[in-house]
C-alpha cells in the first residue's frame, strides 16, 4: 500500500514533474516566442529605423533636394544678414566724409555749413554797385526814363509825357544824370552796315536816367497845355497875401521871366552828385545867355524868377509852410531862401493809394537861387 502510495506519489511526482516540465517549457516556449517577437520586433525596428535612414538619406540626396537648398538659404539668409550689417555700417562713413573735410590744421571742417553761412551773409550784405554818372544834355533817348520820374509826382503825373517832350526840346537849360551805355548792348559794326541807325536805335531805347534839371520859360510856352495847366494849380490854391505877386510872376509881363523848376531824381543818388546836377543847371544858364544868338532868345533865356513845385509830406504842423517833410533834401534848402512858399494836398495817382503825398509851391528870385546854390554846398561838403 505504501508502494503504491510512494508509486502514487511517485506518479503523482511525476505528473506534476512532467506537468511543471511541461509548464515550464511552456513558459520557455512563450519566453521563447516573446524573445523571437521582440528580437523580430527589434529587428523589425533595426530595420525600419535603417529603412528610415535610408529613407531619410534617400530624401535628402535624391526625393527631397529642395531641403538641403533650403537650409543652405537660411544659412546664406543668416549669414547674409550678417554681413550686411557691417557693411551697413561701413556705408555710412561716405557719407560723413562728404559733410565735413579736414583741413590741414586737422581740424574737421562741414563744407555745407560753411557755404551756407557764406550765403546767408552775402544776403545780409548790402550788393555795391559801381555806377559812371554822366552828366548830359537833353536828347530824345532820355524821354522814357524822364517821364517815368515825372510820371511818380501826381502833380505831373497827368501829362508827364507833355512835360517831357517840352523839356526835352529845351536843350539851352537842362541837364540829364545818366550812365555810360553798356558795351554788350551796342551792336556791332560787323553785323550792320547802317552804323548810323545801329547806334542810335541802342540809345533811345536803353538810355538810364537817374535824374534831370531844367528851367521851362513861362512866357514862350503859355499855349503849352501842361504849362497852363500848372498855372492854374498855382493860383488855385495860392493864399492870398501871395496871389497877387503868384499872378505878377505867372502872367510873363515881368521884367526878367520866370520858369517853372523841374527837377526830379531818384532819391537814393549821392549828395555830391545832386549838388553837381544844380551847378550843371547854373551852367547851362550862365552859358545859354552867353552864346545866345540875338537879343530876344538871351532874354528868354535870364530868369529873374523860379516857381518849383516840389514833392513833400505833411508834418506836424498839418501841412503849413513849416510842417512839411520834403522828399528832396534840396528842396528844404530852396525853401528857406524862398519869397514865399504854400503847400497844398496833391491828389492821388490811383484809389487806393494809402501815401498822402503834399505840394510845396516855392517862389524865388535869381539871386535866392544862388544863394541857396551856397548853402547846398556848405551842407554837403561840411567836413
Amino acid at each position: 500500500m505504501a508502494k503504491k502510495r510512494k508509486s502514487k506519489s511517485g506518479s503523482s511526482a511525476a505528473t506534476n514533474s512532467a506537468s511543471a516540465s511541461a509548464s515550464t517549457n511552456e513558459e520557455e516556449q512563450q519566453l521563447h516566442q516573446k524573445e523571437s517577437i521582440n528580437h523580430d520586433g527589434s529587428d523589425s525596428d533595426d530595420s525600419s529605423s535603417s529603412d528610415d535612414d535610408s529613407l531619410v538619406l534617400e530624401g535628402v540626396l535624391i526625393r527631397n533636394p529642395d531641403a538641403s537648398d533650403s537650409d543652405d538659404d537660411d544659412d546664406d539668409e543668416i549669414s547674409s544678414e550678417e554681413e550686411e550689417e557691417p557693411t551697413k555700417k561701413k556705408a555710412k562713413k561716405p557719407n560723413l566724409k562728404t559733410d565735413t573735410t579736414k583741413s590741414k590744421g586737422g581740424k574737421n571742417t562741414n563744407t555745407n555749413k560753411n557755404q551756407n553761412a557764406k550765403k546767408q551773409k552775402s544776403q545780409n550784405e548790402p550788393e555795391m554797385i559801381q555806377v559812371e554818372f554822366l552828366f548830359c544834355d537833353m536828347n530824345e533817348r532820355f524821354f522814357h526814363g524822364m517821364k517815368t520820374l515825372l510820371h511818380r509826382f501826381s502833380i505831373h503825373a497827368p501829362h508827364s509825357s507833355q512835360l517831357a517832350d517840352l523839356i526835352i526840346e529845351n536843350e539851352m537849360v537842362g541837364t540829364v544824370l545818366s550812365s555810360d551805355i553798356d558795351e554788350e548792348k551796342k551792336p556791332s559794326s560787323k553785323k550792320s552796315t547802317n552804323t548810323a541807325a545801329a547806334a542810335s536805335l541802342p540809345l533811345q531805347q536803353e538810355a538810364n536816367v537817374f535824374g534831370f534839371a531844367s528851367i521851362i520859360n513861362v512866357t514862350t510856352n503859355h499855349s503849352s497845355p501842361c504849362i497852363q495847366a500848372l498855372k492854374s494849380l498855382c493860383l488855385k490854391y495860392c493864399p492870398t497875401q501871395h496871389k497877387a505877386e503868384m499872378e505878377t510872376v505867372l502872367s510873363g509881363k515881368t521884367k526878367r521871366p520866370a520858369g517853372f523848376f523841374f527837377q526830379e531824381r531818384m532819391v537814393n543818388v549821392p549828395l555830391e552828385i545832386t549838388e553837381v546836377l544844380h551847378q550843371q543847371l547854373v551852367l547851362d544858364m550862365d552859358h545859354a545867355v552867353a552864346t545866345a544868338d540875338d537879343e530876344a532868345e538871351r532874354k528868354s533865356l535870364d530868369f529873374g524868377a523860379f516857381v518849383r513845385l516840389a514833392p513833400c509830406y505833411k508834418g506836424e504842423g498839418g501841412g503849413t509852410a513849416n510842417s512839411v517833410i520834403y522828399k528832396y533834401f534840396d528842396d528844404e534848402v530852396f525853401s528857406t531862401n524862398a519869397e514865399f512858399v504854400y503847400n497844398f494836398e496833391a491828389p492821388k495817382n490811383y484809389e487806393g493809394d494809402e501815401e498822402e503825398l503834399w505840394c510845396s509851391v516855392i517862389v524865388l528870385t535869381k539871386t535866392g537861387h544862388r544863394a541857396a546854390m551856397k548853402d547846398l554846398k556848405k551842407m554837403i561838403h561840411v567836413g
